[in-house]
Parts: structure tokens; sequence; C-alpha cells
């Protein structure tokens, strides 16, 4: 099992001259990045459909045992609202995501907070999601125009993880994440400085964490006693065991197994995220005293 802390994006212009050095070309960006940190969650594909060409090239940039998470287009999620998304979805996993090959990690999902959950509809969505890599490119076959330079083939048939974050209040019951468990898929663990829904439960064979900021939303950065807290967390969610301050939904706990975990800064507004996530990973880093 493996931890892997990193940002949320790469491309700011507020980072330039803070994080990225001055006379850093914009291109290098990426590389200079993924040399200092094991993951970067891609979220320009959150916007709009990303090209087959960036994603060979994103590829290309980033060394070995490198990994991506990409988040799934907010087209299905908050104009859709995940309904009648098939062909949208097929355009997406055409676009170009599986190129990333081995560096692709989970898929994100992320909600808004005006969407409700609706269970009969949330478990149809989870039903469809792919498993596979192989899955995935099959799906992808039915793309449309909108996908010029359509991706669909895997080298290499690879499980295929996937995340939620929720941010509205009826997403707290024990039956979603029974839900979740039954599908495998994960509940996103995600500090939002007070403003949505706080839920630890482990529902997954992976743990997908969130930072968008301690105080404030973005822009508030996370001092050493948050990170301490994070960090403790982090260890236990690694071993497989529950968090003893973790915010709870369920009354039933997880099976004990190793988690890998993937914890993304997303309080990039005032140039938190890259610094926060070096003292993140120096505190995982450093001996842990004993039980």
């Amino acid at each position: 099992m493996s931890v892997r802390v990193g940002i949320s994006g790469w491309r700011y212009k507020g980072w330039r001259g803070t994080f990225y050095p001055e006379d850093l070309l914009q291109r290098r960006e990426l590389a200079y990045a993924a040399g200092l940190f094991p993951t970067i969650e891609l979220n320009g594909s959150f916007y709009s459909l990303q090209k087959a060409r960036s994603y060979r090239q994103w590829y290309a940039e980033t060394p070995e045992h490198f990994v991506f998470s990409v988040k799934a287009p907010r087209f299905l999620t908050h104009v859709k609202r995940l309904r009648e998304i098939d062909g949208p979805f097929a355009n997406f996993l055409a676009s170009g995501v599986l190129a990333l090959e081995e560096k692709l990690g989970p898929l994100l999902w992320q909600f808004p907070p005006n969407f409700r959950w609706q269970p009969e509809l949330f478990e149809s969505f989870l039903q469809a999601l792919p498993r596979t890599t192989a899955q995935a490119a099959m799906l992808a076959r039915d793309h449309d125009h909108r996908v010029a330079d359509p991706h669909l083939e895997v080298l290499q048939s690879r499980p295929l993880r996937h995340a939620v974050e929720v941010r509205h209040a009826s997403f707290i019951d024990p039956a979603l994440v029974d839900q979740l468990r039954r599908h495998q898929v994960a509940l996103v663990a995600a500090d939002t400085a007070g403003l949505h829904p706080v839920m630890h439960d482990l529902t997954a064979d992976f743990v997908y964490v969130r930072l968008h900021g301690d105080t404030e939303l973005y822009s508030s950065g996370y001092g050493d006693q948050a990170l301490r807290a994070w960090a403790r967390r982090i260890g236990y969610w690694e071993r497989g065991e529950q968090s003893p301050d973790a915010v709870r939904v369920s009354g039933s706990d997880a099976p004990v197994q190793p988690r890998d975990v993937y914890v993304y800064f997303d309080n990039d507004a005032k140039v938190h995220a890259p610094f926060d996530a070096q003292s993140l990973i120096a505190l995982l880093k450093r001996p842990r005293a004993r039980r």
C-alpha cells in the first residue's frame, strides 16, 4: 500500500516566482511539479474535454510510477446531474484519459452543493462505472463527433478506481456508506473549511482526501497542528484502520485492510497548496511513535 500526496492542478499564474522559479518555462511546470510530488489531480478535465495528445504529453512529461487522478467532467455531474450521461461519459473516456495507462489513478466525481442524494439514481450511476480500463475502452467506443481524436485502446487492462465528493447534507446517511461499500467506491474525505459535510467513512480499498483550506475555502493554509492531525489520520488509514477522531456516518466499520491513500491540496488561491503538500510529505516520512 502507498500514500501519495500532491496538488490539484499545476498551472496557476500566481505560483510563478513563489513555487515555480521565475525563469522556468511554462511548458516545464508539470515536469517541475512531478519531480516534487508523486501524484497530481488533473482538473482541467472537469471544465472541458481535453485532447488525447495532451494526455499523451502529460504521460511523457512525468516520471515512472507517477499517478494522475482525473476529475470527471462537470457536464456529467453539474449540468446533466447524472441523467442521460452515457454519451457524454463515452466522450470523456474517449478523449484521452486511457492514454495515461499505468499512470491513471482514480477518477474523481465531484457533485455540487445543491445535488441531493437520490439512492436509485446514484445506484444506477455506480452500477454503470467501469471497473477496469478495458471496460472503459469498450464504453469509449460509443463516443460521438465531439471527440475528434479518440483514444480507444489500452496496452494492458488495469483496475479503475472511482471516488465521489458530495456536498449536500442529504448524503449524510448510513445507507449511502453501505451503497458505496457495495460498489467499492471511495467517499472523499474532504476538508472544506466547514462549508460542506465532513464524512470519513471508509468505503473502498483506498482513501481519497481533498484539502480545500483549513479555515477559508481555497485560500487558507494548513498550520503545523492541522497537518499533524491529517498525518495521524492518514497513518491509520494506510494501515487499514479508522482514525479515532474520524467523523463517521455509519455505525458499522469497514474491514481492516491496508489501503492506498491519495491526498490532494486544493488551497491554491494564495499558493499554499504546493508548500502544504511538501510539509505533509515531510511529516509522513518521519518515524512514527510506537502505539
